[in-house]
């Protein structure tokens, strides 16, 4: 079995990589002009030209800076490591405070696991892959001491190929391992014998062997993993004589965020920002090469020099002394062969509209708004213009937080994770056993500066109603109070523990009217026995008092 598993996995590669090829290509460029480092074709065994200058086509940096400018922004605008990002949701339970309450302590124990692992590390590298090259990869594991941990496939390395829902349903690589590094993850039993005599040599321990490597769904008639998985993974050696395989397993979840920046159709793989910005960071790059060359040309011309000097000390420094016979003459001596005057000004100003167009591109005007303004602005212009250029991002956050390609399958790989290690609180008695409906909202900036538009909604509205209530004061009776209050709370992502339920809320007041009733009747016994006393201490004349008079005595009654 694990003979042909090899042979159907290994053709699947190479029909995948068949689709990947024009992309490679794509991607090649790509790296080349803006990040070298994230992008490599697949690395033979033991080549060791790795740490290799691969950055020559940089000369102008913008595009590289402004990819990381977008990518830092994107990681602290969408999954801070300071702030909450998401909140768990159960259809049905909005209103009931003991679930609230319970998936409030879940998502602070899943915050925990996601800081206490390289989990931010990982969707820090995840967005500088996703806005250069339009589609990003990590891997999420079970661990035994940080509860999950990450991987992050280079560009080069691994394969997508698509569900017949459009997204992301396999995940291949191909990639290389150090004879140590293999013995390390399989175990000596499971290597090939030219890997476990090279790990036991020493000498050979950092030696490199290919691995191939799927993560697909668990069908088929490859009885590998057991059927209640959804998921397999399988790991082998490429090239090797020995059948067996490195290793096999099911998962419950899908171990993968596979996170694309725009899709067309069925491609299986994203455009990018990086794509679009391409052509002027090539242009960049060349003009500001010819710049340097004019600048170089002005500093240091090229001579043209009597024929005498030949042979001859001749210095070109400044306060040099090249001493010739004959200077009178008009021939003789040195003088540049043409003189330049390039349009300096004219062409730093071009490089700027250039680099300014890549900045855009990037939308670094989302993130740098304020720091590039040359002219001081209102905080509502300012506020203006964001929600205005948050709208071409709106798309794209979307996919990242997609429930099938991004942050969704994060979020649900690491509950799964964390449930089934009963690392999570027992749910209330309410949900009936384990919860299967989880709903997720996410809360981070990005996300709320979209959904501000609600909330300005909701100001404007009861702003508005309190303009015409100054003249029809029942227009108010038209509004909803304690809806509002849910209504914006759930806008800005609020913990649910602050808004108490509506049950809550009327009990309080019919407490508080309670002891406004009961302070009023003690208010009034208290002025009635004031009222009294005074009574009681007016004299009338006739030996009785005002008191005794209103009751209808008298002295001699």
């Amino acid at each position: 079995m694990s003979e042909a598993y090899r042979k159907y996995a290994q053709e699947r590669i190479e029909s995948l990589r068949t689709v990947r090829m024009t992309w490679y290509l794509h991607w090649r460029d790509l790296s080349s002009y803006i990040l070298p480092r994230r992008y490599k074709w697949l690395i033979s065994a033991n080549d060791r030209s790795r740490g290799a200058e691969i950055n020559t086509n940089i000369i102008d940096s913008t595009g590289t800076l402004a990819a990381r400018t977008l990518a830092s922004g994107m990681m602290n605008g969408i999954t801070s490591p300071t702030r909450p990002w998401f909140k768990l949701r159960i259809e049905g339970y909005e209103e009931d405070y003991e679930v609230q309450s319970w998936l409030s302590d879940c998502e602070r124990r899943m915050m925990t696991v996601f800081q206490s692992s390289n989990f931010y590390q990982s969707m820090a590298i995840m967005y500088f892959d996703l806005v250069v090259f339009g589609s990003a990869c990590i891997i999420i594991y079970e661990n035994y001491d940080n509860i999950i941990h990450c991987f992050n496939p280079c560009l080069g390395e691994f394969f997508f190929d698509l569900n017949n829902q459009l997204e992301v349903g396999t995940v291949a690589r191909e990639f290389v391992l150090t004879y140590c590094q293999m013995v390390e993850e399989f175990g000596e039993d499971k290597v090939s014998p030219e890997v476990r005599r090279g790990y036991e040599q020493g000498s050979m321990k950092s030696s490199e062997k290919r691995v191939g490597h799927i993560i697909e769904r668990n069908t088929g008639d490859f009885d590998l993993v057991p059927k209640k998985f959804p998921f397999r993974e399988v790991y082998w050696e490429i090239g090797s004589p020995n059948n067996t395989l490195l290793r096999s397993r099911g998962f419950y979840d899908w171990p993968c965020m596979t996170p694309r920046w725009d899709v067309q159709s069925n491609d299986p793989y994203g455009r990018s920002p990086g794509m679009d910005a391409l052509g002027d960071i090539k242009q960049l790059q060349k003009e500001t090469l010819r710049k340097a060359q004019a600048i170089d040309k002005m500093v240091n011309p090229p001579m043209v020099a009597d024929v005498q000097l030949k042979n001859q000390p001749m210095s070109l420094l400044p306060g040099g002394v090249t001493y010739v016979s004959g200077l009178g003459r008009d021939r003789e001596g040195a003088r540049p062969i043409y003189t330049i005057m390039p349009p300096i000004a004219e062409m730093m100003q071009d490089i700027r509209e250039v680099q300014q167009r890549i900045k855009i591109t990037f939308h670094n005007d989302l993130f740098t708004g304020i720091t590039d303004l040359q002219t001081v602005r209102t905080a509502t212009e300012i506020d203006a213009r964001r929600e205005e250029k948050l709208v071409l991002l709106g798309p794209v956050l979307e996919r990242i937080e997609s429930a099938h390609e991004g942050l969704g399958n994060g979020i649900d790989r690491v509950w799964g994770i964390m449930w089934r290690g009963q690392l999570l609180p027992a749910p209330p008695a309410s949900l009936r056993g384990s919860p299967t409906h989880i709903q997720v909202d996410y809360i981070s900036m990005l996300a709320m500066a979209q959904k501000g538009i609600a909330t300005a909604g909701i100001e404007k509205l009861w702003g508005f109603a309190g303009n015409l209530a100054a003249v029809i004061p029942s227009i108010l009776d038209k509004l909803n109070p304690d809806q509002t209050i849910d209504e914006y709370a759930a806008a800005l992502g609020v913990s649910p523990k602050i808004v108490v339920g509506d049950e809550d809320a009327a009990a309080a007041r019919q407490a508080r009217a309670a002891q406004q009733q009961a302070a009023q009747a003690t208010e009034m016994a208290t002025q009635a026995a004031q009222g009294a006393k005074t009574l009681s201490e007016t004299d009338v004349g006739g030996g009785a008092n005002a008191l005794q008079l209103m009751l209808g005595g008298g002295a001699g009654g």
